[in-house]
């Protein structure tokens, strides 16, 4: 059970411990030496608006509540590792074998591993492509290389709002 190559998996949490399980296993990264092998640990989030008309705020939320998006290398340590994190039920898979996403399923999240460096700068117009703001118009007001992310400013009831955007949904005008 090793791969030649990193691979995205879901490991299962309990449900409200994704950001301990997180910290956890990159902890135990840290301690075990790990980085080369246990690349990234995410819990995709999305940009949620709550509130009424004149009292509305963006919050994040989990995009898969009880979920763990784990990027590695797939062997008996890595294995270990992430099954035995408290919090960690089991990985998405038949039986105790894991199962890595698929492109098309990393795509949809944002999680393209080889994905191009962002092609817009502070202050560019883009186009929300997707999602819930989609079709409006905003300044980039700052990126996140890290996340891919990227924070535009919107009027939302005459005013201007940041709000945070996947790369993947813009683009320049």
């Amino acid at each position: 059970m090793a791969d030649k190559e990193p691979h995205w998996y879901v490991a299962h949490t309990y449900s409200g411990y994704e950001k301990k399980v997180k910290m956890d296993i990159e902890k135990t990264i840290e301690n075990r030496n790990l980085q080369d092998q246990i690349l990234e640990v995410s819990i995709p989030m999305l940009n949620v608006t709550e509130g009424e008309e004149d009292d509305s705020k963006v919050v994040q939320k989990k995009m898969f509540p009880a979920y763990v998006l784990i990027n590695m290398y797939l062997n008996d340590d890595t294995w270990y590792v992430v099954r035995n994190t408290r919090g960690v039920t089991g990985f998405v898979g038949p039986g105790s074998k894991p199962v890595p996403l698929t492109e098309a399923e990393m795509a949809s999240m944002g999680l393209k591993a080889d994905a191009p460096a962002c092609e817009f700068s502070i202050g560019d117009s883009v186009v929300v492509k997707s999602g819930v703001w989609e079709d409006t118009t905003g300044i980039v007001r700052q990126i996140n290389h890290e996340d891919r992310m990227v924070t535009i400013n919107i009027d939302m009831f005459g005013r201007e709002t940041p709000v945070e955007i996947s790369f993947n949904d813009v683009e320049i005008v």
